[in-house]
């Protein structure tokens, strides 16, 4: 089983918590992308990342200057988001921290797919970015994301891109992020592949609702509860009970589970 999320926009250099355990599979790529960001005018970069001056000045400056293999931070402390903070890997024993290097991947516009332990810098590009040189980000990555999340030959077309594949073994994805990078996913799925999403909400008059901040809180507390409990099979998910939240099963089917905040 494989668990997808996305990652978070603000980021930090930390050195010294924990040592990277190896580099981005898709190293090369980040660095196509690199030279193109460095060739964007500061305008262009600030239009692309839709922010104020401020974060497009320090981002702009960190292409500028950016070196791909030093100062490295590993992916899963490099990320400040909330999802992240609630996950707290920092903290995890032994068990847990092999637990999410082996089952945890991290999408991402500028790498395309992390391991936790990746060693990474900072940098803003999100997967939505219209990257005209590099073409949309979707284009740009296609069906290597989805190629790496499930083991598969990345030599080989998938079916619907032309060429049948005979021997692949299926694949069960946990999917805990955002549309935005889900998709990078789902577009390339199999048949016999199975992509179930984890929906945190509220019954709001009869429908489910997602809050985003509290969405985000729960994935991540999902991570560490998965890691804690060493789940291997997606049945033993919906024991899953934090910041509220219960597993629904009348709102929920064999590819969307449902999980409820309880109103207090």
């Amino acid at each position: 089983m494989k668990i997808i999320i996305s990652p978070a926009k603000k980021m930090n250099v930390d050195t010294d918590t924990l040592a990277p355990e190896g580099m981005p599979v898709f190293l090369k790529e980040a660095e196509q992308l690199l030279e193109w960001m460095r060739r964007l005018s500061f305008a262009e970069a600030k239009a692309l990342w839709k922010c104020n001056d401020k974060i497009a000045e320090q981002n702009y400056k960190r292409f500028q200057e950016m070196d791909l293999r030093k100062n490295l931070t590993p992916a899963v402390i490099a990320y400040e988001g909330i999802q992240y903070q609630y996950m707290a890997p920092a903290v995890f024993g032994g068990a847990e921290t092999d637990y999410i290097q082996e089952h945890l991947r991290i999408l991402s516009g500028f790498y395309g797919v992390l391991r936790p332990f990746d060693g990474v810098v900072p940098y803003r590009l999100e997967m939505q970015a219209k990257a005209s040189e590099a073409g949309d980000l979707y284009r740009f990555w296609g069906e290597k994301l989805y190629r790496e999340i499930t083991d598969r030959d990345r030599k080989k077309p998938v079916r619907g891109s032309g060429e049948g594949e005979e021997g692949q073994k299926s694949a069960v994805i946990l999917n805990l992020a955002s549309k935005e990078y889900s998709r990078c996913i789902e577009k390339y799925l199999q048949p016999e592949d199975a992509f179930l999403t984890v929906t945190f909400g509220e019954l709001i008059g009869g429908k489910v609702k997602q809050k985003g901040t509290f969405a985000k809180m729960a994935r991540g507390e999902m991570v560490r509860y998965l890691a804690e409990h060493q789940v291997e099979e997606p049945e033993r998910i919906k024991s899953f009970d934090r910041l509220g939240y219960h597993f629904a099963e009348e709102q929920s089917t064999e590819k969307e589970y449902v999980f409820l905040k309880q109103k207090e």
